[in-house]
Protein backbone atom coordinates (compact mmCIF):
# COMPACT_ATOMS: atom_id res chain seq x y z
CA UNK A 1 0.00 0.00 0.00
CA UNK A 2 1.56 3.55 -0.42
CA UNK A 3 3.28 5.37 2.05
CA UNK A 4 2.00 8.65 3.58
CA UNK A 5 2.70 11.53 2.27
CA UNK A 6 5.19 13.63 4.43
CA UNK A 7 3.76 16.81 4.71
CA UNK A 8 7.34 18.36 5.25
CA UNK A 9 8.69 16.45 1.76
CA UNK A 10 9.67 19.29 -0.72
CA UNK A 11 10.41 16.44 -3.12
CA UNK A 12 6.89 15.55 -3.96
CA UNK A 13 4.85 17.81 -6.41
CA UNK A 14 1.77 19.21 -5.40
CA UNK A 15 -0.64 17.23 -7.65
CA UNK A 16 1.14 13.52 -6.40
CA UNK A 17 -1.71 13.21 -3.76
CA UNK A 18 -4.74 13.83 -5.51
CA UNK A 19 -6.39 11.12 -7.24
CA UNK A 20 -8.46 10.65 -10.16
CA UNK A 21 -7.79 14.29 -11.87
CA UNK A 22 -6.84 14.58 -15.69
CA UNK A 23 -4.04 17.13 -15.22
CA UNK A 24 -4.13 17.99 -18.62
CA UNK A 25 -7.70 19.60 -17.84
CA UNK A 26 -9.05 22.53 -15.93
CA UNK A 27 -10.08 20.72 -12.05
CA UNK A 28 -13.74 21.20 -12.07
CA UNK A 29 -14.18 20.11 -8.46
CA UNK A 30 -11.34 19.15 -5.76
CA UNK A 31 -12.90 16.72 -3.14
CA UNK A 32 -10.91 17.44 -0.02
CA UNK A 33 -10.59 14.77 3.23
CA UNK A 34 -9.34 16.49 6.25
CA UNK A 35 -6.97 14.80 8.54
CA UNK A 36 -8.02 13.47 11.71
CA UNK A 37 -4.83 15.69 13.02
CA UNK A 38 -2.13 18.14 11.95
CA UNK A 39 0.11 15.77 10.91
CA UNK A 40 3.33 18.45 11.04
CA UNK A 41 3.13 18.72 14.74
CA UNK A 42 2.92 14.80 14.88
CA UNK A 43 3.59 12.26 12.05
CA UNK A 44 1.67 9.32 11.30
CA UNK A 45 2.86 6.31 12.80
CA UNK A 46 0.87 3.73 10.68
CA UNK A 47 0.09 3.60 6.60
CA UNK A 48 -3.52 2.63 6.40
CA UNK A 49 -6.84 4.35 6.83
CA UNK A 50 -10.08 3.77 5.30
CA UNK A 51 -10.28 4.62 1.90
CA UNK A 52 -13.13 7.89 1.80
CA UNK A 53 -15.93 5.68 -0.71
CA UNK A 54 -18.54 8.36 -0.37
CA UNK A 55 -16.40 10.74 -1.90
CA UNK A 56 -15.16 8.37 -4.48
CA UNK A 57 -18.82 7.53 -5.36
CA UNK A 58 -19.61 10.66 -5.48
CA UNK A 59 -16.54 12.11 -7.87
CA UNK A 60 -17.37 8.80 -10.55
CA UNK A 61 -20.89 10.08 -11.09
CA UNK A 62 -19.29 13.65 -11.62
CA UNK A 63 -16.64 12.74 -13.95
CA UNK A 64 -19.58 10.12 -15.87
CA UNK A 65 -21.07 13.76 -16.45
CA UNK A 66 -18.23 15.13 -18.01
CA UNK A 67 -16.60 16.89 -15.31
CA UNK A 68 -12.87 17.04 -14.41
CA UNK A 69 -12.44 16.00 -10.72
CA UNK A 70 -10.14 14.51 -7.98
CA UNK A 71 -9.41 13.61 -4.89
CA UNK A 72 -7.23 14.50 -1.92
CA UNK A 73 -7.24 12.13 0.89
CA UNK A 74 -4.75 14.49 3.18
CA UNK A 75 -5.98 11.73 6.20
CA UNK A 76 -4.59 8.93 4.00
CA UNK A 77 -1.08 11.27 2.98
CA UNK A 78 -1.13 12.04 6.43
CA UNK A 79 -0.89 15.78 5.54
CA UNK A 80 -0.71 18.75 7.90
CA UNK A 81 -3.57 21.54 7.62
CA UNK A 82 -1.50 24.01 6.06
CA UNK A 83 -0.05 21.74 3.41
CA UNK A 84 -3.37 20.50 2.44
CA UNK A 85 -4.65 24.09 1.71
CA UNK A 86 -1.53 25.08 -0.28
CA UNK A 87 -1.65 22.06 -2.83
CA UNK A 88 -5.83 23.00 -3.17
CA UNK A 89 -4.60 26.75 -3.80
CA UNK A 90 -1.45 25.99 -6.40
CA UNK A 91 -4.47 23.53 -8.12
CA UNK A 92 -7.16 26.27 -8.47
CA UNK A 93 -10.28 23.90 -8.78
CA UNK A 94 -13.32 25.48 -9.50
CA UNK A 95 -14.80 24.64 -6.36
CA UNK A 96 -13.35 22.59 -3.52
CA UNK A 97 -16.02 20.05 -1.71
CA UNK A 98 -15.77 19.04 1.87
CA UNK A 99 -17.02 16.17 3.94
CA UNK A 100 -17.96 17.12 7.42
CA UNK A 101 -17.13 14.71 10.20
CA UNK A 102 -17.67 16.03 13.76
CA UNK A 103 -13.83 14.93 14.65
CA UNK A 104 -12.56 16.88 11.63
CA UNK A 105 -14.77 19.85 11.68
CA UNK A 106 -12.58 21.89 12.85
CA UNK A 107 -9.53 21.46 10.72
CA UNK A 108 -11.52 21.23 7.59
CA UNK A 109 -13.16 24.72 8.64
CA UNK A 110 -8.92 25.65 9.18
CA UNK A 111 -8.12 24.76 5.54
CA UNK A 112 -11.52 25.90 4.03
CA UNK A 113 -10.88 29.54 5.86
CA UNK A 114 -7.30 29.45 4.16
CA UNK A 115 -8.59 28.84 0.57
CA UNK A 116 -8.12 31.62 -2.06
CA UNK A 117 -11.45 33.35 -2.39
CA UNK A 118 -11.71 32.57 -5.79
CA UNK A 119 -12.47 29.22 -4.97
CA UNK A 120 -16.31 28.23 -4.38
CA UNK A 121 -16.91 26.01 -1.45
CA UNK A 122 -19.20 23.31 -0.94
CA UNK A 123 -19.68 20.99 1.57
CA UNK A 124 -21.73 17.78 3.08
CA UNK A 125 -21.21 14.85 5.50
CA UNK A 126 -22.92 13.82 8.50
CA UNK A 127 -21.68 16.62 10.34
CA UNK A 128 -23.55 19.13 7.53
CA UNK A 129 -26.74 16.97 8.10
CA UNK A 130 -26.67 16.91 12.33
CA UNK A 131 -26.31 20.99 12.72
CA UNK A 132 -26.44 22.36 9.09
CA UNK A 133 -27.23 25.95 10.66
CA UNK A 134 -24.45 26.14 12.69
CA UNK A 135 -22.07 25.38 9.85
CA UNK A 136 -23.92 27.96 8.24
CA UNK A 137 -22.95 30.37 10.85
CA UNK A 138 -19.13 29.76 11.04
CA UNK A 139 -17.67 32.51 10.12
CA UNK A 140 -14.82 29.93 8.32
CA UNK A 141 -17.63 29.00 5.80
CA UNK A 142 -18.04 32.50 5.26
CA UNK A 143 -17.92 32.03 1.69
CA UNK A 144 -19.68 28.23 1.62
CA UNK A 145 -22.41 28.40 -1.75
CA UNK A 146 -23.84 24.83 -0.58
CA UNK A 147 -24.09 22.66 2.07
CA UNK A 148 -25.48 19.29 0.86
CA UNK A 149 -27.49 17.68 3.31
CA UNK A 150 -27.75 13.40 2.18
CA UNK A 151 -26.57 11.67 -0.41
CA UNK A 152 -24.79 13.83 -2.71
CA UNK A 153 -24.23 12.30 -6.07
CA UNK A 154 -27.13 13.70 -8.27
CA UNK A 155 -27.09 17.08 -6.36
CA UNK A 156 -22.91 17.70 -6.08
CA UNK A 157 -23.07 16.88 -10.60
CA UNK A 158 -25.92 19.46 -10.42
CA UNK A 159 -24.07 21.71 -8.74
CA UNK A 160 -20.62 21.82 -10.76
CA UNK A 161 -22.61 22.29 -13.94
CA UNK A 162 -24.63 25.46 -12.18
CA UNK A 163 -24.29 26.86 -9.03
CA UNK A 164 -27.75 28.87 -9.51
CA UNK A 165 -29.61 25.25 -9.50
CA UNK A 166 -29.18 24.93 -5.68
CA UNK A 167 -32.61 26.85 -5.37
CA UNK A 168 -34.03 23.75 -7.66
CA UNK A 169 -32.02 21.43 -5.30
CA UNK A 170 -33.61 19.55 -2.35
CA UNK A 171 -31.87 19.51 1.11
CA UNK A 172 -29.01 22.10 -0.23
CA UNK A 173 -28.71 25.48 1.79
CA UNK A 174 -26.53 28.72 1.90
CA UNK A 175 -26.65 31.60 3.67
CA UNK A 176 -27.47 34.72 1.57
CA UNK A 177 -24.77 37.30 1.97
CA UNK A 178 -26.92 40.27 1.80
CA UNK A 179 -29.80 39.02 4.09
CA UNK A 180 -27.49 37.23 6.54
CA UNK A 181 -30.67 34.61 6.42
CA UNK A 182 -30.15 31.03 5.55
CA UNK A 183 -31.78 29.59 2.30
CA UNK A 184 -32.44 26.34 0.68
CA UNK A 185 -33.52 24.99 -2.32
CA UNK A 186 -36.92 24.03 -3.28
CA UNK A 187 -37.14 21.50 -5.69
CA UNK A 188 -40.70 21.14 -8.39
CA UNK A 189 -43.15 18.89 -6.89
CA UNK A 190 -43.07 15.50 -7.27
CA UNK A 191 -39.04 15.95 -8.16
CA UNK A 192 -37.48 15.23 -4.63
CA UNK A 193 -36.65 11.37 -5.09
CA UNK A 194 -34.66 11.18 -7.63
CA UNK A 195 -31.88 13.71 -6.20
CA UNK A 196 -32.24 12.11 -2.50
CA UNK A 197 -32.25 8.52 -2.79
CA UNK A 198 -30.71 7.45 -6.20
CA UNK A 199 -30.99 3.65 -7.54
CA UNK A 200 -27.38 2.27 -5.66
CA UNK A 201 -27.45 -0.67 -7.98
CA UNK A 202 -26.85 1.92 -11.20
CA UNK A 203 -24.28 3.69 -9.05
CA UNK A 204 -20.39 2.84 -9.50
CA UNK A 205 -17.29 3.11 -8.22
CA UNK A 206 -14.44 3.96 -9.97
CA UNK A 207 -11.36 2.80 -7.47
CA UNK A 208 -8.69 5.46 -9.16
CA UNK A 209 -10.05 8.07 -7.02
CA UNK A 210 -8.75 5.95 -3.87
CA UNK A 211 -5.65 6.28 -2.70
CA UNK A 212 -5.40 3.44 -0.55
CA UNK A 213 -8.26 0.69 -2.21
CA UNK A 214 -7.78 -1.88 -3.16
CA UNK A 215 -4.51 -1.89 -1.27
CA UNK A 216 -2.32 -5.47 -0.33
CA UNK A 217 -3.02 -7.41 2.41
CA UNK A 218 -0.66 -8.87 5.00
CA UNK A 219 -2.06 -12.03 3.97
CA UNK A 220 -0.51 -11.68 0.01
CA UNK A 221 -3.89 -11.53 -1.15
CA UNK A 222 -5.05 -7.92 -2.95
CA UNK A 223 -8.26 -6.41 -0.88
CA UNK A 224 -11.15 -3.93 -1.41
CA UNK A 225 -13.75 -2.15 0.66
CA UNK A 226 -17.78 -2.33 -0.53
CA UNK A 227 -20.45 -0.39 0.42
CA UNK A 228 -23.42 -2.98 -0.20
CA UNK A 229 -26.39 -0.85 1.08
CA UNK A 230 -27.35 2.81 2.68
CA UNK A 231 -29.39 3.50 5.45
CA UNK A 232 -29.71 1.86 9.12
CA UNK A 233 -32.58 0.24 10.19
CA UNK A 234 -31.23 0.67 13.70
CA UNK A 235 -31.82 2.54 16.83
CA UNK A 236 -28.37 2.94 18.50
CA UNK A 237 -27.97 5.61 20.62
CA UNK A 238 -24.56 7.07 20.42
CA UNK A 239 -25.13 6.92 16.80
CA UNK A 240 -25.48 9.27 14.14
CA UNK A 241 -27.48 7.05 11.23
CA UNK A 242 -30.14 5.92 14.11
CA UNK A 243 -33.39 5.40 12.24
CA UNK A 244 -34.92 7.86 14.52
CA UNK A 245 -32.36 10.70 13.43
CA UNK A 246 -32.91 9.91 9.80
CA UNK A 247 -36.68 9.92 9.03
CA UNK A 248 -35.93 11.04 5.39
CA UNK A 249 -33.31 8.01 4.67
CA UNK A 250 -34.47 5.46 2.28
CA UNK A 251 -33.09 2.21 3.23
CA UNK A 252 -31.61 0.75 0.33
CA UNK A 253 -29.71 -2.74 -0.62
CA UNK A 254 -27.65 -4.03 -3.80
CA UNK A 255 -28.99 -6.83 -5.21
CA UNK A 256 -26.44 -9.66 -4.84
CA UNK A 257 -25.49 -9.98 -8.11
CA UNK A 258 -24.76 -6.11 -8.14
CA UNK A 259 -22.16 -6.83 -5.35
CA UNK A 260 -20.89 -10.01 -7.16
CA UNK A 261 -20.72 -8.04 -10.39
CA UNK A 262 -17.97 -5.59 -8.66
CA UNK A 263 -16.24 -8.42 -6.76
CA UNK A 264 -15.07 -10.08 -10.38
CA UNK A 265 -14.67 -6.80 -12.20
CA UNK A 266 -12.29 -5.75 -8.90
CA UNK A 267 -10.72 -9.30 -9.33
CA UNK A 268 -10.19 -8.44 -13.70
CA UNK A 269 -9.40 -5.31 -12.83
CA UNK A 270 -6.70 -5.08 -9.73
CA UNK A 271 -6.59 -9.14 -8.87
CA UNK A 272 -8.86 -9.03 -6.17
CA UNK A 273 -9.26 -11.47 -4.09
CA UNK A 274 -10.58 -10.36 -0.44
CA UNK A 275 -13.11 -7.84 0.09
CA UNK A 276 -14.61 -6.13 3.36
CA UNK A 277 -18.33 -5.26 3.23
CA UNK A 278 -18.25 -1.98 5.16
CA UNK A 279 -21.69 -0.76 5.48
CA UNK A 280 -24.27 -2.00 8.71
CA UNK A 281 -26.75 -4.11 6.72
CA UNK A 282 -24.86 -7.21 4.57
CA UNK A 283 -25.17 -8.92 7.65
CA UNK A 284 -27.36 -7.39 9.91
CA UNK A 285 -31.09 -8.35 8.01
CA UNK A 286 -32.25 -11.84 7.33
CA UNK A 287 -33.78 -10.36 4.31
CA UNK A 288 -30.37 -9.93 2.89
CA UNK A 289 -28.47 -12.55 4.36
CA UNK A 290 -30.49 -15.35 2.57
CA UNK A 291 -30.66 -14.15 -0.92
CA UNK A 292 -26.85 -13.04 -0.73
CA UNK A 293 -26.03 -16.85 0.51
CA UNK A 294 -27.97 -18.15 -2.60
CA UNK A 295 -26.40 -16.13 -5.20
CA UNK A 296 -23.16 -16.76 -3.71
CA UNK A 297 -23.35 -19.97 -3.48
CA UNK A 298 -24.62 -20.08 -7.37
CA UNK A 299 -21.18 -18.39 -8.19
CA UNK A 300 -19.67 -20.58 -6.16
CA UNK A 301 -17.74 -16.92 -4.32
CA UNK A 302 -15.92 -18.95 -1.67
CA UNK A 303 -14.04 -21.28 -3.65
CA UNK A 304 -12.85 -17.71 -5.35
CA UNK A 305 -12.48 -14.90 -2.64
CA UNK A 306 -12.63 -14.45 1.32
CA UNK A 307 -15.02 -11.52 2.34
CA UNK A 308 -15.25 -9.76 5.60
CA UNK A 309 -18.84 -7.76 6.68
CA UNK A 310 -20.26 -6.16 9.73
CA UNK A 311 -22.96 -7.68 11.51
CA UNK A 312 -25.85 -7.64 14.26
CA UNK A 313 -25.63 -9.97 16.83
CA UNK A 314 -29.71 -10.41 17.64
CA UNK A 315 -29.92 -11.20 13.87
CA UNK A 316 -26.89 -13.37 14.06
CA UNK A 317 -28.07 -15.50 17.18
CA UNK A 318 -31.66 -15.98 15.29
CA UNK A 319 -29.84 -17.76 12.21
CA UNK A 320 -29.19 -21.70 13.26
CA UNK A 321 -25.90 -23.14 12.72
CA UNK A 322 -26.40 -24.56 8.97
CA UNK A 323 -26.73 -20.67 7.91
CA UNK A 324 -23.37 -20.43 9.87
CA UNK A 325 -21.87 -23.06 8.31
CA UNK A 326 -23.50 -21.70 4.20
CA UNK A 327 -21.68 -18.49 5.45
CA UNK A 328 -18.03 -20.35 5.48
CA UNK A 329 -18.23 -22.19 2.86
CA UNK A 330 -19.06 -19.11 1.02
CA UNK A 331 -15.98 -17.12 1.86
CA UNK A 332 -16.73 -15.27 5.40
CA UNK A 333 -13.76 -14.88 7.01
CA UNK A 334 -14.10 -12.40 10.01
CA UNK A 335 -17.49 -10.21 10.70
CA UNK A 336 -16.99 -7.05 12.61
CA UNK A 337 -19.60 -6.91 15.94
CA UNK A 338 -20.83 -3.72 17.71
CA UNK A 339 -21.11 -5.46 21.00
CA UNK A 340 -19.78 -2.40 23.10
CA UNK A 341 -20.61 -3.33 26.68
CA UNK A 342 -20.30 -5.90 28.93
CA UNK A 343 -22.61 -4.31 31.00
CA UNK A 344 -26.68 -5.49 30.60
CA UNK A 345 -27.40 -1.96 31.90
CA UNK A 346 -25.25 -0.04 29.31
CA UNK A 347 -26.31 -2.13 26.73
CA UNK A 348 -30.19 -1.31 27.69
CA UNK A 349 -28.90 2.25 27.62
CA UNK A 350 -27.37 1.86 23.92
CA UNK A 351 -30.36 -0.03 22.86
CA UNK A 352 -28.64 -2.33 21.30
CA UNK A 353 -31.00 -5.00 21.56
CA UNK A 354 -28.63 -7.83 23.15
CA UNK A 355 -26.98 -8.85 26.26
CA UNK A 356 -23.77 -10.17 26.91
CA UNK A 357 -25.02 -13.48 27.23
CA UNK A 358 -26.15 -13.69 23.82
CA UNK A 359 -22.85 -12.08 22.29
CA UNK A 360 -20.89 -14.73 24.23
CA UNK A 361 -23.18 -17.48 22.53
CA UNK A 362 -22.94 -15.79 18.81
CA UNK A 363 -19.15 -15.57 19.00
CA UNK A 364 -18.58 -18.61 20.37
CA UNK A 365 -20.27 -20.38 17.00
CA UNK A 366 -19.33 -18.28 14.88
CA UNK A 367 -15.12 -19.24 16.37
CA UNK A 368 -16.36 -22.96 16.15
CA UNK A 369 -17.18 -22.69 12.27
CA UNK A 370 -13.87 -20.94 11.40
CA UNK A 371 -15.26 -17.05 11.17
CA UNK A 372 -12.95 -14.64 13.24
CA UNK A 373 -14.89 -12.00 15.11
CA UNK A 374 -14.08 -8.39 15.81
CA UNK A 375 -15.30 -6.91 18.40
CA UNK A 376 -15.86 -2.96 19.32
CA UNK A 377 -16.50 -1.46 22.54
CA UNK A 378 -16.94 1.74 24.15
CA UNK A 379 -15.79 2.64 27.61
CA UNK A 380 -17.21 5.82 29.42
CA UNK A 381 -20.20 5.54 28.27
CA UNK A 382 -22.51 8.21 30.17
CA UNK A 383 -24.10 6.75 33.03
CA UNK A 384 -21.58 4.02 33.63
CA UNK A 385 -19.75 2.83 36.95
CA UNK A 386 -16.76 1.07 37.52
CA UNK A 387 -18.62 -2.01 37.89
CA UNK A 388 -20.17 -1.60 34.40
CA UNK A 389 -16.95 -0.74 32.99
CA UNK A 390 -15.32 -3.86 34.56
CA UNK A 391 -18.04 -6.19 33.68
CA UNK A 392 -17.01 -5.01 29.73
CA UNK A 393 -13.15 -5.68 30.33
CA UNK A 394 -14.20 -9.39 31.87
CA UNK A 395 -16.43 -9.37 28.55
CA UNK A 396 -13.11 -8.78 26.80
CA UNK A 397 -11.47 -11.25 28.14
CA UNK A 398 -13.93 -14.35 27.66
CA UNK A 399 -13.84 -13.89 23.96
CA UNK A 400 -10.36 -13.72 23.87
CA UNK A 401 -10.94 -16.89 25.82
CA UNK A 402 -12.85 -18.58 23.62
CA UNK A 403 -10.50 -17.46 20.53
CA UNK A 404 -7.82 -19.77 22.29
CA UNK A 405 -9.44 -23.05 22.32
CA UNK A 406 -11.62 -22.58 18.82
CA UNK A 407 -10.81 -22.16 15.29
CA UNK A 408 -11.62 -18.60 14.40
CA UNK A 409 -9.90 -15.58 16.04
CA UNK A 410 -11.51 -12.71 18.28
CA UNK A 411 -10.04 -9.24 17.91
CA UNK A 412 -10.83 -6.35 20.30
CA UNK A 413 -11.10 -2.89 19.44
CA UNK A 414 -11.71 -0.45 22.30
CA UNK A 415 -12.47 3.63 22.38
CA UNK A 416 -13.65 5.94 25.10
CA UNK A 417 -16.86 7.26 24.13
CA UNK A 418 -17.38 10.66 22.22
CA UNK A 419 -20.56 12.23 21.55
CA UNK A 420 -21.49 13.09 18.01
CA UNK A 421 -24.48 15.52 17.03
CA UNK A 422 -27.34 14.24 15.69
CA UNK A 423 -26.77 10.91 17.65
CA UNK A 424 -29.85 10.40 20.14
CA UNK A 425 -27.28 10.70 23.20
CA UNK A 426 -25.81 14.10 22.35
CA UNK A 427 -29.39 15.34 22.20
CA UNK A 428 -29.99 13.31 25.51
CA UNK A 429 -26.90 14.82 26.75
CA UNK A 430 -27.47 18.44 26.07
CA UNK A 431 -30.67 18.34 27.30
CA UNK A 432 -29.26 17.23 30.85
CA UNK A 433 -26.97 20.34 30.41
CA UNK A 434 -23.65 19.51 28.96
CA UNK A 435 -22.32 22.24 26.73
CA UNK A 436 -22.93 20.92 22.93
CA UNK A 437 -19.86 22.96 22.08
CA UNK A 438 -17.65 21.52 24.69
CA UNK A 439 -19.19 18.44 23.59
CA UNK A 440 -17.61 18.92 19.80
CA UNK A 441 -13.78 19.70 21.13
CA UNK A 442 -12.38 16.12 19.75
CA UNK A 443 -8.93 15.68 20.73
CA UNK A 444 -6.00 12.84 20.35
CA UNK A 445 -6.23 10.57 23.23
CA UNK A 446 -1.89 9.42 22.99
CA UNK A 447 -2.21 5.70 24.37
CA UNK A 448 1.89 5.84 25.03
CA UNK A 449 1.44 7.75 28.09
CA UNK A 450 0.54 4.54 29.24
CA UNK A 451 3.02 2.39 27.81
CA UNK A 452 1.92 1.74 24.22
CA UNK A 453 4.77 1.75 22.41
CA UNK A 454 4.50 3.81 18.96
CA UNK A 455 4.58 0.47 16.55
CA UNK A 456 1.85 -0.86 18.55
CA UNK A 457 -0.51 1.59 17.24
CA UNK A 458 -2.74 0.14 14.43
CA UNK A 459 -4.64 3.06 13.03
CA UNK A 460 -3.93 5.21 16.04
CA UNK A 461 -5.69 8.18 14.76
CA UNK A 462 -9.15 6.83 15.41
CA UNK A 463 -7.92 6.97 19.49
CA UNK A 464 -9.73 10.88 20.40
CA UNK A 465 -12.01 11.97 22.68
CA UNK A 466 -13.77 15.62 23.95
CA UNK A 467 -11.13 15.06 27.32
CA UNK A 468 -14.37 14.87 29.31
CA UNK A 469 -16.07 12.37 31.87
CA UNK A 470 -19.48 11.24 31.37
CA UNK A 471 -19.36 8.30 33.60
CA UNK A 472 -18.07 7.25 36.93
CA UNK A 473 -14.63 6.08 36.13
CA UNK A 474 -11.82 8.66 35.52
CA UNK A 475 -10.29 9.44 32.23
CA UNK A 476 -7.00 8.55 33.27
CA UNK A 477 -8.14 5.12 34.44
CA UNK A 478 -9.81 4.50 31.26
CA UNK A 479 -7.10 5.15 28.81
CA UNK A 480 -4.73 2.81 31.06
CA UNK A 481 -7.37 0.49 30.50
CA UNK A 482 -7.57 1.15 26.79
CA UNK A 483 -3.69 1.31 26.65
CA UNK A 484 -3.73 -2.34 27.95
CA UNK A 485 -6.28 -3.81 25.58
CA UNK A 486 -4.02 -2.63 22.70
CA UNK A 487 -1.08 -4.35 24.11
CA UNK A 488 -2.94 -7.50 24.52
CA UNK A 489 -4.57 -7.26 20.92
CA UNK A 490 -0.59 -6.33 20.00
CA UNK A 491 0.41 -9.36 21.40
CA UNK A 492 -2.24 -11.56 19.87
CA UNK A 493 -2.13 -10.05 16.29
CA UNK A 494 1.62 -10.88 15.99
CA UNK A 495 0.54 -14.36 16.02
CA UNK A 496 -1.55 -13.64 13.03
CA UNK A 497 -0.43 -11.10 10.77
CA UNK A 498 -2.33 -11.32 7.96
CA UNK A 499 -5.36 -9.58 10.23
CA UNK A 500 -2.94 -6.36 11.37
CA UNK A 501 -4.28 -4.35 9.22
CA UNK A 502 -8.05 -5.02 8.59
Amino acid sequence: MPAPISSEDPTRTTRDPVAGADPNRALDCLFVNAPLRDYTLRPRVNDYTLPVLGMGYIATHAAQHGFNVGILDAEAHGLGIRHTADIINELRPRWAAFNLLAPTYVLTARIAAALDPAIMLMAGGHHAKADPRRVLADPRFARLRALVIGEGETRVTALLGDVHRRRELPKVMWRDRLLGTVAAGIPPRGDTARWLAPDIDTLTLDRRYLTQDPFPAADGRTEANLVCSRGCPYECTFCGAAASMNPEVSIRTRTPENVIAEMHQLNTDHGCTAFRAVDDLFLGARRIIHPALDAFAAERIGERYVWDATGRINVLHREDDTVLERLRANGLREVALGIESGSTRILHAMDKRITPDMTLEVARRLLEKGISVKGYFILGYPDETRDDALATLAHIRELWALSDRLDGTFRASAFTFRPYPGSPVFDHLVQQGWDPDAMQTYQDIDLTDHGTVESMRQRDEFNFGTGQQFGEVPLGQLYAWLAGISREQHHRNATTPQEVTA
